[in-house]
């Protein structure tokens, strides 16, 4: 079905996914450390990468870095840490998901599962939720988005955020002054009912504030709710 690259310093657990990702009928191609991955990325294309963090010569954010220059595989972060940092680290360089050793093989096969059916059914330019055709401004067009091209202007700058930024802005911007859910969010947004915490929103929502800036107070969050884009 996809070809998994498999990359971790620990032959148990590379051995580990191999042997459930071969069970799902994926084929698997193994790396030990981030330097082989990003040698073999530049020779090969895969579906998606699973990939550890703490590796030798080459760490895990350093090899997603040098192979989102040349590639938008999805790639799933395995840590045997669950730190604030090391998820925000992940996701500001372009990680699709995180999971935390020790993991669940079949719910990593189900993340697995998830992301490539989104990958799939979802065009690279759309974004859930949103029509297209849409430009929104506020404050006078101090904060400016072009939702079909994906652009978004602070103060007459273009800033770049990553993929799921972007999505994640866009389904916030086009149904502002709408409660909205941790679990609507990561079902719309991240396109599954997502297995593990709400972390992962609430990484992305603090790096999308940070994105912009002083515009970041339209994004309120409602406690034990979710949140909500609200034109103030």
């Amino acid at each position: 079905m996809y070809h998994i690259l498999v990359v971790d310093d620990e032959s148990r657990i590379r051995s580990i996914i191999r042997k459930y990702a071969e069970f799902e009928g994926h084929q698997v191609t193994e790396a030990a450390d981030g330097m082989e991955a990003v040698l073999l990325c530049r020779k090969n294309e895969y579906d998606l990468i699973i990939m550890d963090i703490m590796m030798p010569e080459l760490d895990g954010f350093s090899a997603c870095r040098e192979i989102r220059k040349i590639s938008q595989t999805p790639i799933i972060m395995l840590s045997a840490r669950g730190e604030e940092y090391d998820r925000i680290n992940g996701f500001e360089v372009g990680i699709d998901d995180y999971v935390v050793k020790p993991f669940s093989p079949k719910e990593l096969m189900l993340r697995v599962d998830a992301i490539m059916k989104r990958v799939k059914s979802t065009p690279q330019s759309s974004v859930p939720g949103v029509k297209p055709n849409v430009i929104v401004e506020l404050d006078n067009g101090g904060l400016r988005a072009d939702m079909t091209a994906r652009l978004v202007f602070i103060d007459g700058e273009r800033i770049e955020m990553s993929p799921k930024e972007y999505d994640l802005f866009f389904y916030l911007l086009s149904n502002r002054n709408i409660a909205l859910s941790r679990e609507k969010l990561l079902s719309e947004v991240w396109g599954y009912d997502f297995f593990g915490d709400a972390r992962t929103l609430d990484t992305h929502i603090k790096l999308l504030r940070k994105s912009l800036g002083k515009y970041s107070r339209y994004i309120v969050t409602l406690r034990g709710v979710g949140y909500r884009f609200e034109e103030v």
